[in-house]
């Protein structure tokens, strides 16, 4: 294995993955500047500061570690009751309430929330705006992610192309032996493409008067006429050449309709096509994210399982799910892996991108989850409080006040410690058995 090559892969994507957090703090970042909320940092990372700039109210930096980000906005939450009592008597919150473990989360969470305020009538605070600019701001980061996928795909689908057997030919048989596999021997009669004066570089235009875009379509046609005469007109350096070719007849084995492998003669005339890219339609790359969505969906939906299942082969040694979840350390390796292959750089390089894509899907559809501390969680506060309003004001009562979403921090600890405890066995999984795209 190329040992540079595999460290520029896995740079590759570690630089990819920063730029993907940083697409998602942005999406987050600036509809809540836009909507007037105070911003404290943005930052890139987490762990110790490698660099930051503070400009206007805002400090924007890079971390250390490259594996999430998070913007500081003011007022996340109301006041707690501490505060606002402090502020109608004009004193300073003092002191800590005693409590469980859970109580003191809660006061900790509170009170870091409180250092964000200017006062208890601050009204640049997030959990003072209207809810669709809550949901706005917290759905923009996800959003982000989705649009760089998108960009990534296009880039690859629509400006790389995709790897496809085109209609030029790229070889012509001296013979076609009787049965597949065989070699020509000295005697031989010449291919049908061969006696038809079919030569490297032609493209096949139409095929027993029936036009073809494609090899694999006029491989079908071919086929479909064992021994009979089929006219074929190719195009020779801008000439159009109408010739005639009777396709040898061989035996295939197919597999038909019930699954079942049967032998079934076709024609065939000795030519293979030219494997080129081709460039796909401009929507293909939005297609083929949103396609992508639903199977990163199926995935996180049965995360859990998914996850048990790779700690069990550990234990048992068996081979993973080649489509199951990896950390960032397995899509890391895998990049390093596709980065040292012999394959041409530009498939290098769409592999690297389509990878790159994945997994900013994944980051989408993993912050909708209507759990906190994930994007989805803050959208579905948002979602309650609004519910709550319409049915008070349904019901001819008060404004409630807005939801004090520091209640939940006990539940957002167990999922943060899920979180971690998947990603640790994931990130084990992918050191011990890692899956290969090469075997």
């Amino acid at each position: 294995m190329d040992v540079v090559a595999f460290i520029v892969g896995v740079v590759v994507l570690v630089v990819g993955l920063a730029i993907s957090i940083a697409l998602h703090e942005i999406g987050h970042l600036v509809p809540a500047k836009r909507f007037g909320v105070r911003v404290g940092q943005y930052m890139v990372g987490f762990g110790p500061t490698l660099w930051s700039r503070r400009r206007g109210e805002t400090e924007y930096g890079v971390k250390a570690i490259p594996l999430g980000g998070y913007i500081s906005m003011a007022g996340m939450y109301p006041p707690s009751p501490a505060a606002r009592a402090a502020a109608a008597e004009g004193a300073a919150v003092e002191g800590r309430a005693g409590g469980g473990f859970f109580a003191t989360m809660v006061q900790d969470a509170r009170a870091a929330n409180d250092e964000t305020l200017d006062g208890a009538d601050d009204d640049r605070v997030f959990y003072r705006l209207p809810v669709y600019k809550r949901v706005i701001i917290m759905l923009g980061g996800p959003l982000m992610n989705l649009v760089f996928a998108i960009f990534l795909m296009t880039i690859v689908l629509s400006g790389i192309g995709v790897q496809t057997v085109t209609n030029t030919v790229a070889t012509v048989s001296t013979c076609v032996p009787a049965e597949a596999g065989q070699e020509c021997q000295a005697g031989d009669p010449p291919s049908p493409a061969a006696a038809a004066g079919i030569q490297p570089g032609d493209v096949i235009v139409s095929v027993g008067g029936q036009d073809v875009s494609e090899f694999a379509a006029a491989a079908a046609l071919i086929q479909a006429a064992p021994g009979q005469s089929v006219p074929i007109v190719v195009d020779r350096g801008g000439q159009s050449l109408s010739l005639t070719v009777t396709p040898d007849t061989v035996t295939r084995q197919v597999v038909d309709e019930d699954g079942q492998t049967v032998d079934t003669q076709v024609g065939v005339i000795g030519v293979t096509g030219t494997v080129d890219y081709v460039r796909q339609p401009v929507w293909s790359g939005p297609i083929a994210a949103v396609d992508n969505v639903g199977a990163v969906a199926g995935i996180i939906v049965q995360l859990p399982v998914k996850v048990y299942e790779t700690a069990a082969s550990l234990v048992t040694g068996a081979e993973r799910d080649p489509n199951g979840p990896l950390s960032i350390v397995g899509a890391g390796a895998i990049a390093g892996e596709v980065a040292a292959t012999d394959a041409p750089v530009v498939n290098r390089v769409a592999v690297i991108l389509s990878l790159l894509a994945s997994l900013n899907i994944a980051l989408f559809v993993f912050n909708l989850i209507p759990l906190l501390p994930l994007d989805g969680g803050h959208i579905a506060v948002a979602l309650w409080g609004g519910i709550r309003s319409w049915w008070a004001r349904v019901r001819g009562r008060a404004e409630p006040a807005p939801i004090d979403a520091t209640k939940l921090v006990p539940l957002t600890f167990v999922v943060v410690i899920a979180l971690i405890v998947m990603g640790g066995i994931l990130i084990i999984a992918d050191l011990v058995n890692p899956i290969s795209l090469f075997g």
